[in-house]
């Protein structure tokens, strides 16, 4: 059999065939399988594409993964005074709080307050409320964990009653965790954490899409047991959504000191050293009702672009 012509090149002989005078050519090594390169038997469809070409190993993922797919971090800030503009910049950050300021703030906008607004200091908290109209705020805070005098409530969350609070403005200022929330002011997204909304606040933090920081406030530039543990307990909650985040090592030490506490919380009102002071000085209530895990959905969260703190998702 001869080789067609072909309109710019000679014939060419096939494989163990003579063309004219020329030598034969030599036949190709073939697998055991092939009869002829016309490819009978055929081979696998997986395999037509060449008989030379070599197979590749399954991708260990079979796609790439794109933004909803590709893992954030998840960091830990053990007090205000460790954040730094870089870690806070295009976040979505919790703030954290456990005794007390976090959990009076959901106290207070489970009870209907209209908002809260933070201040930094006594006399910041009087410039806001002078700027409400009349009937429509009160002050709230505590410095040192006492009630700052001329002030209508403390920094407690039992103080904060519908009869209180509700439809009016709190302007709070407390040690660590209104500076906390002053602090994140330039995070993408800032919500409120506490234990009493621990599930809700992780799965606020995660639908951002965002790096996550856990930003607890520290009693007086020291790390809080309670609030490194609430953060432990966050990171918890975080890595068991799809896809988890990546822990930083500091999120992976306060899960760690954390997972102790994971089912008795309560235990907190021994081993924190701002627990016992509360305690000591008649708050042990308040203590108890700080250390409550998962009583509500509300999520804080501080718009601030007008300074205020507002009821998020429940």
């Amino acid at each position: 059999m001869r080789a067609r012509g072909h309109r710019h090149r000679p014939p060419q002989a096939l494989q163990g065939q003579r063309h004219g005078d020329r030598a034969a050519r030599p036949t190709l090594a073939l697998p055991g399988r092939l009869r002829d390169v016309r490819g009978r038997p055929r081979l696998p469809p997986a395999r037509r594409r060449g008989v030379h070409r070599p197979e590749r190993a399954p991708s260990a993922h079979p796609r790439a993964p794109g933004p909803g797919l590709s893992a954030v971090p998840v960091d830990v800030v053990p007090t205000v005074e460790a954040a730094t503009p870089a870690a806070l910049d295009g976040a979505t950050v919790l703030v954290i709080d456990v005794l007390r300021a976090s959990t009076t703030i959901v106290a207070a906008l489970r009870s209907g307050c209209a908002g809260v607004l933070p201040a930094a200091d006594p006399a910041a908290a009087r410039r806001r409320l002078a700027g409400l109209p009349p009937g429509r705020g009160c002050l709230a805070g505590e410095r040192r964990g006492e009630p700052i005098p001329g002030f209508d409530l403390g920094n407690s969350p039992l103080e904060m009653t519908p009869a209180r609070v509700q439809g009016r403005w709190v302007v709070l200022t407390t040690s660590n965790g209104t500076r906390a929330l002053l602090a994140a002011r330039r995070a993408a997204r800032v919500g409120v954490a506490a234990l009493v909304n621990l599930g809700a606040a992780a799965a606020w933090a995660r639908a951002g899409g965002r790096a996550i920081v856990l930003l607890c406030a520290g009693e007086r530039g020291r790390p809080a047991l309670e609030d490194q543990v609430a953060a432990g307990l966050l990171v918890e909650r975080l890595l068991g959504a799809d896809p988890a985040p990546a822990p930083t090592a500091a999120a992976a030490a306060a899960l760690a000191l954390a997972r102790p506490y994971r089912d008795d919380v309560a235990r907190l009102a021994i081993d924190a050293p701002w627990a016992r002071r509360l305690a000591d000085r008649g708050r042990a209530a308040d203590v108890r009702a700080c250390l409550a895990l998962d009583t509500t959905t509300l999520v804080p969260v501080y718009l601030t672009d007008v300074d205020k703190v507002l009821a998020g998702p429940r």
